[in-house]
């Protein structure tokens, strides 16, 4: 087992900026207000030599449990149960304060290894003011500038020194997993109910929740082992408004990482509220994720306040067909994340999506499709020109592409080529997943140049 190294500390010490110096890469979200990370981050990285888990945390604050900041420090004190190794950041700057002292008396009391990482300490000055430290009881403070990456040397070696050496039959550079976990990215509208999502199917706290809209700010990756026994990657996104109401800075920042998280993912699970319907807002996502080819499934949460269901499930079925027939069949599994009602069902529904996402057709088959659906409904002509379709391949899946060869193909008009795409989605069963059609013209040798 890969140890657990947790990052804990005040609000606006530095936490995500060393998270991300220590992961190297850019994972968290970084901005100088105060308490921009509200729930548990992980990722893989190698510290002092060996792989470890690394988990960055909301900012520790006094306040009772009801409120953001209660629901926050509750998550940072269950990640701390889960913790091999506590990094404990202070800002070097700032100098200790009543809250610093308050927090290290409570580590003390978890009997956990603990190291006092003093961030902010650039330059000589800046390491002098870090051994105010020492007042903490925690042993020796690590000085580092996480923002400029002076002294993660030190640290590297202090996190050795904490953890033991690695096991001898852990190799140096571990080779990537071949056990990949299917990467699935949870989008949708503020509030729409994506981290009680996710806190519902991994069966724990993961994600702050509360009735607040925006709570989660940054796009927070999961490992979790599905009913499968599959190994699943979840990323909590935050809440995606219509741009022309994004306005600060930081939103701006959260909704460039939902859109990274939704180009690396494979799935895509777009929570919808059932009590509100399936807004303008709501297709746009569906439709940026059908842009990026991903496979998609919608998850109708709140399903348990709806009254009139036949109803609502009908409006939602003449939206889907009117709004988005690119992704004709899309699964829906209607559910209440609060309650856990038809949650089970949804992890089904988005290993049949990735299965259809990755499903290939042979080259015999498509070309027999093909020339039932040319000899069914031949292509028009294009300005008294007659367009023949000769041949298609399967070049790729992830998602299907079909590549179509024939005498001005490339000149096929849109409907026709929906009629294509809709075709080949019937006869080979891919119902809601993206479908690339790609038309390749072939030249005539005796035509005059």
């Amino acid at each position: 087992m890969t140890p657990t190294v947790v990052i804990l500390g005040r609000p606006n010490v530095g936490k995500s900026t060393l998270f991300n110096r220590l992961a190297q890469r850019r994972i968290a979200i970084v901005d100088d207000t105060p308490g921009v990370t509200r729930d548990r981050k992980q990722a893989e990285a190698r510290i002092g030599g060996r792989d470890v888990t690394l988990v960055d945390t909301a900012g520790l604050e006094e306040a009772p449990p009801d409120t953001v900041a209660g629901r926050m420090r509750q998550s940072s004190e269950a990640a701390l149960r889960a913790a091999d190794l506590v990094l404990f950041v202070i800002d070097a700057r700032a100098g200790l304060t009543p809250a610093d002292r308050a927090f290290a008396a409570w580590l003390r009391k978890a009997a956990l290894p603990v190291l006092v990482v003093a961030n902010k300490a650039e330059g000589r000055g800046g390491i002098a003011a870090a051994m105010e430290a020492f007042e903490l009881g925690l042993g020796d403070p690590v000085a580092v500038s996480a923002e400029h990456n002076e002294g993660l040397g030190a640290l590297h070696e202090a996190v050795t020194e904490a953890l033991g050496a690695p096991p001898e039959d852990e190799p140096e550079d571990a080779a990537e997993d071949p056990d990949r976990p299917l990467r699935i990215a949870i989008v949708g509208r503020p509030n729409a109910g994506k981290s009680t999502l996710l806190n519902a199917l991994m069966g724990e706290e993961r994600m702050i929740t509360g009735p607040e809209p925006g709570l989660t700010r940054d796009s927070v990756a999961h490992e979790w082992v599905d009913h499968t026994g599959g190994r699943v990657r979840l990323v909590d996104t935050a809440g995606m408004r219509k741009k022309a109401r994004i306005q600060e800075r930081l939103e701006q920042m959260s909704v460039a990482a939902t859109l990274g998280a939704l180009k690396e993912a494979e799935v895509v699970i777009l929570v919808v509220d059932a009590l509100l319907g399936m807004d303008e807002q709501d297709l746009r996502i569906a439709r940026l994720a059908e842009r990026e080819g991903r496979g998609i499934v919608i998850a109708f949460n709140k399903w348990d306040a709806v009254e009139d269901r036949a109803a609502t499930r009908r409006v939602l079925d003449d939206t889907l067909m009117a709004s988005l027939a690119q992704l004709r069949g899309i699964a829906v599994v209607p559910l209440s994340a609060q309650t856990g009602r038809g949650v089970d069902k949804l992890m089904p529904a988005v290993r049949t999506a990735y299965a259809l996402w990755n499903k290939r057709v042979g080259t015999g088959e498509l070309n027999r499709w093909l020339e039932g659906a040319l000899s069914r409904h031949p292509p028009p002509a294009v300005e008294g020109r007659r367009i023949k379709l000769r041949y298609g391949t399967m070049p790729k899946a992830r998602p299907p592409t079909i590549a179509i060869f024939g005498t001005r193909a490339e000149d096929l008009p849109e409907d026709y080529r929906r009629y294509l795409v809709n075709t080949f989605r019937d006869t080979f069963a891919m119902p809601g997943v993206p479908i690339r059609l790609q038309l390749r013209g072939t030249k005539n040798p005796y035509a005059e140049e």
